[in-house]
């Protein structure tokens, strides 16, 4: 199943060094578009719902660069236990097991310039004040430079 899981900046350096995403069962949230739904369009809210799931882990660890990081990662579906719906075309899952670096599809991260407007949503995460920032595409081979611009 394809997955986007919510992470920070510290935690992707963490999974590089160690091979693995740890800390199982992990959040994740994944496309559920029904039989007339848009798959993409699913794919893209569930990926902005982890997203905004980072807000928290962000607000949990004031250390952290004040960028949103979405992991999207192909799980086998053995590990993944749906827990709900997370809004429209979109399920909330549970990874029971860890992440393996091989696993990971891409990666979407903020803008370093849209860290005030980050900071802000994630000490107030109703406040929308992330709204209108865009998740960047890394591919998988892009993450350990993208961590060590940091």
């Amino acid at each position: 199943m394809y997955v986007f899981l919510p992470s920070t900046v510290p935690a992707l350096a963490a999974l590089l060094e160690e091979g693995r995403l740890e800390g199982a069962p992990l959040t994740a949230f994944a496309a559920d578009p029904g039989p007339e739904g848009d798959t993409e369009e699913a794919e893209y809210e569930a990926m902005y719902a982890a997203a905004e799931e980072s807000l928290a882990l962000l607000a949990a660890d004031p250390a952290a660069p004040r960028r949103r990081v979405v992991l999207a990662a192909n799980m086998p579906d053995a590990v993944v236990e749906r827990e709900g719906g997370a809004a429209d075309g979109v399920v909330r899952v549970r990874v029971t097991a860890a992440v393996p670096y091989k696993k990971l599809a891409s990666a979407h991260v903020d803008d370093p310039a849209a860290s005030a407007d980050v900071a802000a949503a994630a000490a107030d995460p109703g406040s929308g004040a992330a709204d209108d920032h865009e998740l960047m595409w890394f591919a998988v081979q892009e993450l350990r430079h993208l961590v060590s611009g940091e």
